[in-house]
């Protein structure tokens, strides 16, 4: 497994699935599957609508009618991919292995159990990590490709269930491969890289979607993709384009470029919406808990918010120096991690739109950073993060405790703006500049201009350390600190 991106664990269980509460489909596996209970009553319907009304939690695209999936007599039925993988003759898988008692292990696995999906060079490979398995070496399925490497994959929490998986997996070949594991059978999207030719180094689900995805693609492109769309030729509807005498400078950035919004009028195929942000690779990106909010790190040492609802870039942070290779947000979605080329863990704020603390501890790039939920309240946190050095550190933070360098306080004690706030809020910032969005079809970018804020790197005399409170090494590299056990 590649040390810098881990495999993500999945607990499959049919009482704990997520619901969604952005609409009110009623969705069936088959015509002669029943409905449950809180839907055929027209009193838990009702009141399961005032609930929805009253904290609603916002779609992305829920205001072109385009994007909204038809709904029949029998509500939306889900549909899954056409093409059989085992059965496939297509020169883009070189050879599937199922397990030979594959339907048993299926049949017999424990609803509390774990399913595992790896990416191991050319193959993807299923497995059974539940307590009590004597095969949990052997993979349910391994899938080998003729030439792509899959560099990432993504499980829709959505739609899982003890019967269905939706994958998504991004290639080196910049193909995407939808991936239904439990029938089997498989889609390819963005097949000969009819939209965008680059490798897909990351790729996630959008909250709260059941179809559309996110794809960073390793030419600076964020692209959502449908999986039940068909591909076409597509031809950036924006104007503009990241000018050729931008690639490699780190002082100068130009604002979100719309290629197509989601509010596009066209929406018969892939994709559904097409941004650019960068002409470097874009190494990891997360959806705040708000789902309002995009946090995006590229190979060229830049943090970048964006207004993704709206399709408008806010704030942009540089690194100390190097590239940034992870992120990830707060459970209360105040804060802001990221690790990189620069050895630290940085913490930044999203409401006062700053650098909080820098922390350093580790020898080498930091590979990944995730927040502890078991341990965070409105107050304190607890993160941890791991490195090529094989280092596992966990952190305590808060506020209150964080003070800033001793050089810093000596000087501005004889400084007649030293008791001058430090703090900026979302709605005033000290070098804010206004830029015009390029896409024609975005309400915003057309009557007004978007305002974005490119930030300066911060003095480490101006910004506060924060030691960890655990070190941890080992021979072997860590590969897991996506989620803690408790």
């Amino acid at each position: 497994m590649n040390p810098r991106k881990p495999p993500h664990l999945y607990k499959i269980a049919d009482t704990g699935s997520t619901r969604s509460n952005l609409a009110t489909y009623s969705i069936r596996e088959s015509e002669k599957e029943s409905r449950s209970s809180h839907e055929t009553s027209s009193d838990g319907l009702a009141a399961h609508l005032a609930n929805s009304s009253a904290a609603k939690t916002p779609v992305f695209g829920e205001d072109n009618a385009l994007l909204t999936p038809a709904i029949g007599k029998d509500g939306v039925k889900r549909k899954k991919p056409k093409t059989n993988i085992v059965k496939s003759n297509s020169s883009f898988i070189s050879r599937v292995m199922p397990h030979e008692a594959m339907a048993k292990r299926i049949q017999e696995h424990n609803l509390e159990g774990l399913f595992a999906f790896a990416n191991v060079n050319r193959a993807f490979q299923w497995l059974d990590l539940s307590p009590n398995n004597d095969t949990k070496a052997q993979h349910i399925i391994k899938i080998l490709f003729t030439k792509a490497h899959m560099l990432c994959h993504d499980v829709n929490s959505l739609t899982k269930g003890p019967n269905h998986l939706d994958i998504i997996m991004g290639a080196s070949t910049a193909d995407i491969m939808w991936f239904e594991a439990f029938s089997q059978k498989y889609a390819r999207i963005n097949k000969n890289a009819v939209i965008n030719p680059s490798a897909v180094y990351q790729i996630k689900w959008l909250p709260g979607s059941e179809n559309l995805f996110l794809a960073a693609h390793m030419d600076g492109t964020l692209i959502v993709y449908d999986k039940e769309r068909d591909d076409a030729i597509f031809v950036p509807e924006g104007s503009n384009h990241l000018s050729s005498h931008s690639q490699g400078s780190e002082k100068h950035h130009r604002p979100l470029l719309v290629h197509k919004s989601v509010n596009s009028r066209n929406q018969k195929s892939n994709p559904v919406a097409s941004w650019k942000i960068s002409n470097h690779r874009i190494n990891d990106f997360a959806f705040s808990p708000d789902i309002r909010h995009l946090a995006v790190v590229t190979e060229d040492g830049y943090l970048h918010i964006i207004d993704y609802l709206n399709e408008q870039l806010t704030d942009i942070y540089p690194s100390y120096y190097g590239g940034f290779l992870c992120v990830c947000w707060s459970p209360d979605g105040k804060y802001i991690l990221t690790g990189g080329q620069d050895d630290l863990v940085s913490i930044w704020s999203l409401a006062e739109r700053r650098l909080i603390a820098r922390c350093p501890g580790h020898n080498s790039w930091v590979s990944c950073v995730a927040f502890d939920p078991w341990r965070c309240d409105d107050r304190n946190y607890r993160f941890g993060s791991v490195g090529e050095d094989r280092r596992l550190l966990l952190w305590d933070f808060n506020v209150a405790m964080l003070h800033r360098p001793k050089a810093l306080a000596v000087r501005q004690r004889n400084s007649i703006s030293s008791h001058a706030p430090l703090i900026r809020n979302r709605a005033e910032s000290q070098a804010t500049t206004r830029f015009r969005s390029n896409s024609n079809l975005t309400a915003e970018s057309v009557d007004g201009e978007a305002s974005m804020v490119e930030h300066p790197v911060e003095s480490r005399t101006r910004t506060a350390e924060l030691p960890p409170v655990m070190v941890r090494a080992q021979t072997q590299p860590y590969v897991l600190c996506e989620k803690f056990a408790g």
